[in-house]
């Protein structure tokens, strides 16, 4: 469905994504894991042309993505929807006008102008809340919600521009261990629900295994794993990591326990405990 082909962007000297090259062939679930650096935000950043590449290609239904402009770049922006780390949400519009806002790139110019939206664009935005099991908080402003709220908010407005796929950059990073649950559990929903690529930046091991049907592991802008969850060993988290002996995998952790409770090994539960 979507091909890297060696792609790579340099800043200056330091080079953040080094000739990466693989493909998804079909709606995956796709953690990407690796410390603070590796080139995970560079590359989802890449594919939704936040961020300009150096050289490479991407290519989606044998067009390249990076040499779109314009009105077809956009187009493209909307097809992959991202979600970011900091929700990114208008904090003092309320929640369904947010949800929304993720109508605009399909919007002419003048209708986006003056947020003007359809009886139909609420429905979908109150349907996609729904969804997300926070309906109730529509009329509120969005930064009186808590911030695995707001995450699932900025989910929503990314389920209402009905993407090809969806980018979440980092989306549990700044989150207590229930609602990281609660929002990985969405996003896995999405996936298995509308049959859609998510592809997922992840600091946490476990995170990855529950929840990923594909893990890419990348080091210093390189990919140096490429596999399912159950060949994410110790040994290859440290190669990862590059780490030593003395790597514990527990203390890049966040995740909890099937019952609500925060695991003191810092292990999460099964995937038999995963809803979705």
């Amino acid at each position: 469905m979507i091909q890297f082909d060696k792609v790579t962007k340099t800043f200056g000297a330091r080079t953040a994504v080094n000739k990466v090259s693989f493909t998804v062939e079909q709606p995956q679930m796709v953690g990407v894991i690796g410390r603070s650096g590796a080139g995970k935000s560079t590359l989802l950043r890449m594919i939704n042309r936040l961020t300009p590449a150096t050289s490479g290609r991407i290519i989606f239904k044998g067009e390249d993505i990076l040499a779109l402009k314009g009105a077809t770049k956009r187009r493209w922006q909307r097809d992959c929807a991202m979600v970011f780390q900091q929700f990114n949400l208008v904090p003092r519009l309320d929640v369904v006008t947010n949800v929304m806002l993720g109508r605009l790139n399909g919007h002419g110019t003048l209708k986006s102008l003056f947020n003007i939206f359809s009886k139909d664009d609420v429905a979908a935005a109150l349907s996609a809340l729904d969804r997300l099991g926070i309906a109730q908080e529509a009329t509120k402003r969005a930064e009186e919600l808590s911030g695995g709220q707001q995450q699932r908010v900025a989910i929503a407005r990314a389920l209402m521009q009905d993407p090809h796929m969806i980018l979440a950059d980092e989306p549990i990073a700044s989150l207590d261990p229930m609602n990281a649950k609660i929002v990985m559990d969405s996003l896995r929903e999405i996936h298995e629900r509308d049959n859609k690529i998510v592809l997922c930046n992840l600091h946490t091991l476990d995170t990855a295994r529950t929840y990923c049907d594909r893990v890419i592991g990348m080091r210093d802008g390189l990919i140096v794993f490429d596999g399912p969850p159950s060949e994410l060993s110790t040994d290859v988290a440290r190669e990862i990591y590059g780490a030593d002996e003395s790597f514990n995998e527990a203390a890049t952790s966040t995740s909890i326990e099937g019952n609500g409770q925060t695991n003191p090994a810092g292990v999460m539960a099964p995937a038999a405990a995963v809803s979705g």
